[in-house]
């Protein structure tokens, strides 16, 4: 499996590419700001043909980028329901009036893709000749998801949005955040993972789920 992921230039969000190996179908995971041309980079670097772009969830760092790599790919988007208008609308989530400038960038304009396809938890995607398994795991926002991955070598990759860091989660005090949902996300959906599970978080170095139970203090205070 190749997955190459690098940090968009707001807000350090991890954006990943994901394909079977070099000169396949490859998925985008979580397009944030400025990442177009990074994204084209590695595509062309392993000769990769993108098919999709998968969301975590719907806060604008993770998608600003989703209108224009599906556009310039003509690929669906994917995301939960519970997160999709705040593609087209991330004023109304930061409390914001519609057209007013966001992280100081004025005369921004977002639409969604011409294709939104709807994510529901316990789905796979089958997309690209690999299986992404969905869990809606709310509490960060309504809609986030986290996508488990099975590798040829039977490893389990994580792609864990903003559910869970290196030592944290997400922030649940933003718009449509709820701590107790997160814990219950946490509980129902990531404790029980096994430990050699790689995590990859839409901010900040992997991690893996033995790692995070031992020393992740949100972990270790519902275990």
């Amino acid at each position: 499996m190749l997955i190459e992921g690098f940090p968009a230039q707001l807000a350090g969000t991890n954006c990943f590419v994901l394909a079977a190996g070099p000169g396949e179908q490859c998925i985008v995971v979580d397009p944030g700001y400025g990442v177009t041309g990074q994204l084209d980079e590695i595509i062309a670097k392993h000769r990769l043909h993108p098919v999709a772009v998968v969301l975590t969830h719907g806060h604008l760092d993770h998608v600003f980028s989703v209108l224009p790599v599906c556009q310039a790919n003509d690929v669906p988007a994917y995301i939960h329901g519970a997160d999709r208008s705040k593609i087209a609308d991330p004023w109304t989530d930061m409390g914001l009036p519609i057209g007013a400038p966001i992280f100081g960038l004025e005369g921004l304009t977002f639409a969604e893709p011409d294709d939104v396809r709807l994510m529901n938890d316990a789905d796979v995607l089958t997309i690209a000749g690999l299986d992404l398994t969905v869990s809606h795991a709310p509490g960060h926002t309504p809609g986030s998801v986290v996508f488990d991955v099975p590798s040829e070598d039977e490893q389990r990759i994580l792609f864990a949005g903003d559910v869970l860091f290196a030592g944290s989660i997400g922030r649940t005090d933003l718009p449509g955040g709820s701590l107790a949902e997160m814990n219950e996300s946490l509980k129902r959906v990531i404790l029980p993972m096994a430990d050699d599970v790689i995590v990859l978080p839409g901010h900040g170095p992997q991690t893996t789920i033995g790692r995070e139970r031992r020393t992740n203090p949100f972990l270790r205070e519902l275990m």
